[in-house]
């Protein structure tokens, strides 16, 4: 029998892919593995992309994201979100062959922490990453249905407005300022980095520059659905919410989203920006038909989760597993 040799991903490895996904879930996610694999080749430096061969064949395959400054943290992190092995060769180590591949190309790349995700039921998958040393992260994924949320009379809503979401409250002049002036709700733009990365710092006291240029990168010309948006009060950015539509990452066949990262600047708290951005990008998804929208937060993490469970969020059937590299 051929050795299992483990090689990167090539762009013409696609068809074998999509024949072995379709095989393991018999529901090929063929538009998000053709996006992804034509991301993780022609962008090395965001992505490591393994390919396990016996002779000519490819029996399975591995592809990993990487991130600088997820969860506030300067060290980068590699996500794990799709791996796959030919049904007719399991059990044969070849799903370890290719995260030990994964592993030592992260070593070149210094980069420690390997992540994913796993739904806690799944005890194939579950098992299959506790046997690859992954243990459960000091991390949540917590979730809720895109419908809108349950606002009080005196808190923000919003309407459409010459192309653009304005801000306003339930109560009194539909049109009042939530500062001194009215905000405006808007899609996030290529020339808002700046200003997210400038809110960003004031919040956690240092520069994620890369995070965000990588962030903008897959929020503005790699996602099918631009959902990100920013409120903005006089021509300034005062806040944002990233978020994406997820076509598969993770093993998932289902249409969600994903909420990366909300920021408010100080100067804003107390005026409703947070629950405005989240309120009118529910709405938005929903219009979209998106059924469920996730996003992580760190146990430590009270301020978010306090008012992520206000707005209705739970905690998820997913489990987020981590593995530190030596």
């Amino acid at each position: 029998m051929p050795e299992i040799t483990i090689r990167s991903l090539r762009p013409d490895d696609f068809d074998r892919v999509a024949e072995i996904e379709s095989r393991i879930t018999g529901r090929p996610r063929k538009v998000f593995l053709e996006k992804r694999l034509a991301m993780a080749t022609g962008a090395p430096e965001y992505f490591i992309a393994c390919a396990a061969v016996e002779g000519e064949k490819l029996m399975g395959y591995g592809i990993a994201r990487l991130y600088e400054g997820d969860f506030g943290n300067p060290s980068a992190v590699a996500v794990l979100d799709t791996v796959g092995v030919d049904p007719d060769a399991q059990g044969r180590g070849i799903g370890k062959a290719i995260l030990s591949g994964i592993e030592q190309r992260m070593k070149r790349k210094n980069i420690h922490t390997l992540r994913t995700q796993a739904v806690w039921s799944n005890q194939r998958v579950t098992g299959f990453f506790s046997s690859a040393d992954l243990k459960l992260a000091p991390i949540q994924v917590i979730e809720r249905d895109t419908s809108p949320l349950g606002e009080k009379t005196a808190e923000v809503k919003s309407v459409k407005m010459d192309g653009m979401w304005r801000v306003h409250r339930g109560t009194g002049n539909d049109y009042e300022s939530l500062s001194r002036d009215r905000m405006v709700i808007r899609s996030l733009k290529e020339n808002d980095l700046a200003a997210v990365v400038r809110i960003d710092e004031k919040l956690i006291g240092f520069d994620r520059s890369a995070y965000y240029g990588a962030k903008f990168k897959e929020m503005l010309t790699e996602s099918g659905i631009r959902v990100s948006l920013v409120a903005e009060d006089d021509g300034m950015v005062a806040g944002f919410i990233m978020a994406r539509v997820d076509f598969g990452e993770f093993g998932k066949v289902e249409k969600a989203a994903v909420i990366d990262t909300v920021g408010v600047h100080p100067a804003y708290w107390g005026n409703g920006i947070g629950h405005a951005l989240l309120s009118q990008l529910l709405v938005n998804l929903a219009t979209l038909q998106v059924e469920t929208v996730s996003t992580l937060v760190r146990w430590e993490d009270f301020v978010l989760q306090r008012f992520l469970l206000g707005c209705g969020f739970g905690p998820s059937q997913r489990l987020v597993l981590s593995k530190t590299i030596d």
